[in-house]
């Protein structure tokens, strides 16, 4: 099959990869679109020394499964949980002690033409989402981790620090909460997309101080240093980037100030899937072009240009 392999080094286009075989307790999807994010870029700097498929966005169909699975429309959960530990048997699966991660530790990823995706894991597509709008389902629901992690903060005031992929997202969940939302933003053209969501851009210098809530969505090593000037005293910053770089941290006014500091990962899917179903959340704007998977390490050298959008690699063509 085809794919795009990273070895450390290289990330390269191959079209003799073995498939991957079945296992009783999952199946092998063919991958439709698969989406580019700013973990995989991380990946490629050396973000938690990964080897092999990358991609950790799809939404495919179902080829080889159980009869209730078949044919089935799907997208997928990337943490795949042992299930008989006791931080499974709690039911925080997405931090089994010993699970791997899709396309990003040690489990081959969606960039390719077929993937292996535990049972437990596969979410059913409704017939009204279209498949580039499903593509969106795990980074939307990422952006629902963060509306449940600050849930008692709902109504307030937030920040967003970001106006990518994963923070309009973010901002936009938050906004449909009844949050007074504001996205900084560092160009007339991420002002002009945030404008056209409906959100509120600001520049960093016009930003509001003292919000109860700011969510780091930079991808970079000086945004959580930039969301302890935005929060308040007892307010909350929610940590949304993954680098690949070390940070460099004075957390003294965490300290002080009593800032809670969440980290924020993956979220649930099926908030996301209605989200989408429904329309709340809009993705469209968000996309910006689809590459032919054999295209795929242009796609993603395009995918690392600032201001970059979500790009789409289309493996079913």
């Amino acid at each position: 099959m085809r794919a795009l392999v990273w070895d450390g080094s290289e990330l390269r286009y191959v079209d003799d990869v073995p498939v991957p075989k079945r296992r009783e307790d999952s199946a092998l999807v063919r991958v439709h679109l698969a989406g580019i994010c700013s973990t995989d870029l991380q990946i490629l700097q050396g973000y938690m020394g990964f080897r092999g498929i990358l991609g950790h966005e799809f939404v495919g169909r179902v080829v080889d499964g159980p009869d209730g699975w078949k044919d089935q429309r799907v997208v997928g959960e990337i943490n795949f949980a042992c299930g008989r530990c006791e931080t499974c048997a709690a039911g925080r699966p997405r931090h089994c002690p010993t699970r791997t991660v899709l396309g990003i530790q040690g489990a081959d990823g969606a960039f390719a033409d077929l993937v292996r995706i535990p049972l437990a894991n596969l979410h059913r597509v409704p017939d009204e989402v279209s498949e580039q709008t499903a593509v969106f389902a795990e980074p939307l629901a990422a952006a629902y981790e963060a509306e449940h992690q600050t849930r008692d903060l709902a109504g307030g005031r937030s920040t967003v620090l970001g106006a990518g992929k994963l923070g309009l997202l973010v901002a936009q969940v938050l906004a449909a909460r009844g949050d007074d939302v504001e996205v900084v933003c560092r160009s007339a053209r991420t002002r002009k997309r945030v404008d056209a969501l409906g959100l509120a851009p600001v520049d960093l210098r016009s930003a509001g101080r003292g919000r109860d809530l700011v969510v780091e969505a930079t991808g970079a090593v000086e945004g959580l240093t930039v969301a302890l000037s935005l929060v308040r005293p007892l307010g909350t910053i929610v940590a949304k980037s993954t680098v690949a770089a070390h940070h460099s941290l004075d957390l003294s006014p965490v300290v002080i100030h009593e800032i809670s500091l969440i980290g924020s990962r993956c979220g649930p899917f099926e908030p996301a899937l209605e989200a989408l179903r429904t329309r709340a959340v809009s993705v469209a704007p968000l996309l910006e072009e689809i590459y032919p998977l054999e295209r795929g390490v242009e796609a993603l050298e395009a995918a690392s240009r600032p201001g970059a959008l979500k790009l789409l690699l289309e493996a079913d063509a």
